[in-house]
């Protein structure tokens, strides 16, 4: 490298010497590589990549248990979740986790709890959905394992 870069130094004897140069930086390429990801998907990652998948919002105190139940099903499916229990409106908690570019919202009132589903709010979609529990973890599932850039859920 030193040769390349045309790189002179002066020894102890006072002779012109080319400097050895290496180059190690296993960190700085990552950090790089983070940086162009984060600038691609101006950071709204796709839900295999994204640190939080899926927020969990209850509509109101009372179906927090239900929201829960959601909760320890999709962490048992190895989905990395957030749930949103705050006494803040559930406008705000939906509106924070938009922000946050978060994939998946899954918003549990009294009939998703009584249909044992959740309504789905897709990020950068207006349109909502609801779908058995099951259901949209098989979706988010297969997403997630093929690594998929789009919803399944559209």
């Amino acid at each position: 490298m030193g040769n390349r870069f045309g790189l002179k130094y002066t020894d102890n004897q006072g002779s012109e010497q080319t400097p050895v140069i290496m180059h190690r930086a296993p960190l700085g390429s990552h950090e790089r590589f983070i940086g162009f990801l984060i600038e691609h998907f101006g950071g709204a990652f796709p839900a295999w990549l994204s640190p939080v998948q899926v927020t969990i919002i209850p509509i109101a105190e009372r179906h927090s248990t239900y929201a829960h139940e959601v909760a320890d099903q999709l962490l048992a499916a190895n989905i990395r979740i957030e749930l949103k229990s705050e006494a803040e409106s559930m406008q705000k908690k939906i509106r924070n986790a938009e922000m946050q570019k978060i994939p998946y919202i899954l918003v549990v009132g009294d009939r998703e709890e009584h249909a044992k589903a959740v309504n789905i709010r897709i990020r950068g979609q207006k349109d909502q959905q609801t779908l058995k529990i099951d259901q949209f973890i098989a979706k988010i599932s297969t997403e997630i394992s093929s690594r998929s850039v789009s919803s399944s859920l559209v």
